[in-house]
């Protein structure tokens, strides 16, 4: 029937779009507070919650691997892995700012207020191919620290918090959602590899920039999309052009 070829169709269409090489693999999502002080913060907490509601609803598996609280509200950055097929397929687009305006709840005079987070998106690579991943340990600043948040008896005593910076090319990851040290220390040290190991898969910078995504600047005319809430409702994408 005309039904079961239009639904064929769109499958096919789907298997086309997460035909990439690392579209199957699970992702890591990192969100960080941009242009907008609390609000921004409050605006980062709220994509954080979005992805993870979105990987609930899709039954992938998540856990916040990272996260630094606001001062006053919100996060300043969150880092969240998800589990799942096809997981970094559909999430690799979400790269880039995100901007919000609406009424801030910050603002005693009820003023509208435009807000900015950047999110990045990078697939996580089972052991089997980190494993050939070697670092050197010059390359590598570890550091500890104390893991922030409601917790056991670890939280805010102990330095569990593990942040890694390969220093070659500055990328920095930060476990802190273990109890253990080393336990962390082991989940950052993966996605540290793994994204080492998908840069250097791709040979030209064009390549690598569409795959990790040029340094994303959360500020004013470079987002992605935007959700307006005042004075109107619609969320835009600024590349399809589609809106609801």
């Amino acid at each position: 029937t005309l039904r079961k070829v239009a639904e064929a169709l769109e499958n096919w269409e789907l298997t086309q779009m997460l035909s990439g090489e690392y579209d199957k693999n699970a992702c890591t999502v990192t969100v960080q507070a941009g242009a907008g002080g609390v609000d921004a913060m409050d605006w980062a907490e709220m994509l954080e919650r979005m992805y993870c509601r979105w990987a609930k609803k899709k039954g992938f598996a998540y856990k916040v691997v990272d996260e630094t609280a606001g001062e006053t509200a919100g996060i300043k950055t969150a880092t969240i892995q998800i589990d799942g097929t096809n997981a970094f397929g559909f999430l690799r687009g979400e790269k880039g700012a995100h901007r919000l305006v609406r009424i801030s709840p910050f603002n005693a005079q009820g003023k509208r207020q435009t807000s900015f987070a950047g999110v990045e998106v990078m697939p996580v690579l089972d052991e089997s191919a980190t494993a050939k991943v070697e670092l050197n340990d010059r390359d590598l600043e570890i550091s500890t620290m104390r893991a922030g948040g409601a917790g056991g008896q670890n939280v805010n005593k102990v330095e569990t918090a593990v942040r890694v910076v390969h220093v070659p090319t500055g990328i920095t990851v930060k476990c802190s959602q273990e109890r253990q040290q080393n336990m962390n220390k082991e989940t950052a040290l993966r996605i540290l590899k793994s994204k080492l190991l998908v840069l250097a898969r791709e040979q030209q910078a064009q390549a690598i920039s569409d795959l990790r995504g040029d340094a994303v600047s959360a500020d004013f005319g470079s987002q992605i999309r935007n959700y307006v809430l005042y004075p109107y409702k619609m969320a835009k994408d600024t590349r399809s052009g589609v809106e609801t």
